[in-house]
């Protein structure tokens, strides 16, 4: 019998056309819409959009691991991650978790070559119940809502980890160890000292945001920027402060570029076909010939000046 943790939360994010519209970038990679007012503070501004940003990379973590503990079970005290079956039998450790934290359904063993994970790993069903969750919480967040024009809210975000941590608590009802960094997730107590993810974080007190090359000042407020027009639509790039401006966006977009030199190539091909298919066959006609007398009287008529 399968369990899934469906969304509840579809219709929170779709964009409203009476509120001023962030398309929120960092570098050139879009990230996601987001809807305010004019009347916002940017000191305000900041805070909403750092939050749904670091959520956002929340839940890319939580589901990278996911992934893991679905293939290869709970993760190994820190003191065994990384030894062989030689080591740890011969330093006498051993996981007091692996008998408490077991898959309902019981477990497939499959060996973390990593050495991260016990390699008890839920079973067929158990292991959907993850991946299905995994899928639609990352469905959810995903950076293509920017293309379906849909705005993602912190209540997405919160929805999505909700449907993560309901997941995790079906296939392990009696929790993960408190050195596992899904759990970790969780409680928010992460350590992401040192590695690559921990750089992708922008904290809030050192966040900025930029539009058309200009920092927004935390004491303005966003009106002081754009305007009182509540239908405006805005490109905001977020950013580490010391980072230095960033690069400005293109006067036309890499989409339409492409558009651009796709019409430009057919018009190409289509002014080529034409010269090729120019009727010139009058050319070849004896009456256009000047020379067709003088060929005639020398005995040479039937050599044409180009093939038919």
């Amino acid at each position: 019998m399968l369990y899934y943790v469906t969304s509840v939360y579809w219709h929170v994010g779709s964009c409203s056309s009476k509120m001023v519209r962030l398309h929120v970038k960092h570098g050139d990679e879009s990230q996601f819409l987001f809807d305010t007012t004019v009347s916002v503070s940017v000191e305000e501004l900041t805070k909403q959009v750092t939050s749904i940003y670091n959520g956002r990379l929340k839940v890319s973590r939580i589901c990278s691991e996911m992934e893991e503990l679905s293939e290869h079970g709970i993760t190994l005290p820190p003191n065994m991650q990384g030894l062989t079956d030689e080591q740890i039998e011969e330093l006498k450790l051993k996981d007091e978790w692996e008998t408490k934290c077991t898959p309902s359904g019981g477990s497939v063993f499959k060996k973390d070559e990593l050495g991260r994970r016990n390699g008890h790993a839920p079973d067929e069903n158990m292991k959907k119940v993850l991946q299905k969750t995994m899928e639609e919480a990352r469905a959810l967040i995903a950076k293509k809502q920017a293309e379906a024009n849909v705005c993602v809210t912190m209540d997405m975000v919160k929805d999505a980890l909700d449907q993560l941590r309901g997941a995790v608590m079906i296939v392990y009802p009696m929790g993960l160890p408190p050195h596992d960094p899904i759990r970790m997730e969780f409680e928010n107590n992460e350590d992401l000292s040192g590695t690559q993810a921990g750089q992708a974080v922008i904290e809030e007190a050192n966040t900025q945001l930029w539009w058309a090359g200009k920092e927004l000042l935390r004491k303005q407020k966003l009106v002081d920027y754009v305007g009182k027009n509540e239908k405006t639509k805005i490109i905001v790039k977020i950013q580490k402060r010391g980072n230095g401006a960033p690069a400005r966006e293109p006067v036309i977009s890499e989409e339409e570029q492409k558009k651009m030199m796709m019409y430009y190539h057919r018009r190409q091909e289509e002014l080529k076909k034409l010269e090729e298919d120019e009727d010139i066959s009058y050319m070849n006609a004896d009456w256009a010939d000047s020379s067709s007398l003088k060929r005639q009287f020398q005995g040479v008529n039937d050599i044409k000046w180009r093939p038919r």
